[in-house]
């Protein structure tokens, strides 16, 4: 893996995506550093026991704190396996689009540790045919280190499944999915954050989504970049 350098924009190799690593989302431009915000439930998951009830309730807010337009993302996998991300319209339909990233999970938990995570996936494919996320192939780079490539997914796997019908009632939350067998066990805990993401078109060839915390309160921010090189 890549040396993490003072720079997070060190080494990227496409001036595209540096340029959307740059851009913040506006209103954004004088948010502070705050104890709040969905990304410090990283910071819970050992005290957290297997099952949705936290997420149940995080999950069914009382009043709207959401906007209905947004997109829903899902970051999950096993502690000794690798990150997934899931984007969907709503969390009662089916992603749209699924992809395994090149990336540990515990190496990407560290990540949310931060008070900025910043994903972008680069296509290089130089037809246009397909909309931006139909393509397959993407490089993949977290707060600017490249981690390597991946293949979004034509079919889900039975564990992606499991996730997504499991979390089919959560708007938001974070937390620990019970094990569905010894296999799952031996691989640790299956732990996810699911946000709500305000979602940006630049262009056929770009889009981001910058995740909505709860209430507009100032947090964490996690973005990811989609972007399809020229």
């Amino acid at each position: 893996m890549p040396p993490v350098h003072s720079s997070p924009f060190f080494q990227m190799e496409n001036q595209a995506i540096l340029s959307l690593l740059r851009h913040t989302t506006p209103g954004n431009e004088k948010r502070t550093k705050s104890s709040g915000g969905l990304l410090k439930m990283f910071k819970l998951f050992p005290m957290l026991t297997s099952g949705c009830k936290m997420v149940a309730l995080l999950g069914r807010p009382r009043k709207p704190l959401l906007k209905d337009n947004a997109t829903t993302g899902t970051l999950f996998g096993f502690r000794k396996g690798r990150v997934t991300l899931a984007i969907q319209e709503d969390p009662q339909c089916m992603p749209m689009f699924v992809i395994e990233l090149p990336m540990h999970t515990s190496v990407f938990h560290k990540e949310m540790g931060s008070d900025l995570v910043r994903i972008a996936l680069e296509s290089e494919t130089k037809t246009h045919k397909k909309k931006l996320l139909e393509e397959f192939v993407w490089a993949v780079y977290c707060n600017g280190r490249k981690m390597g490539y991946s293949i979004r997914r034509k079919q889900m796997s039975d564990d992606e499944l499991y996730v997504m019908q499991h979390l089919r009632g959560v708007s938001m939350g974070a937390g620990v999915l019970p094990s569905q067998s010894e296999k799952d066990i031996a691989d640790g805990e299956l732990t996810y954050i699911r946000a709500r993401f305000e979602r940006v078109v630049g262009s056929k060839d770009s889009e981001s989504l910058y995740m909505i915390n709860p209430d507009g309160a100032a947090g964490p921010e996690l973005s990811i970049f989609f972007v399809r090189g020229h």
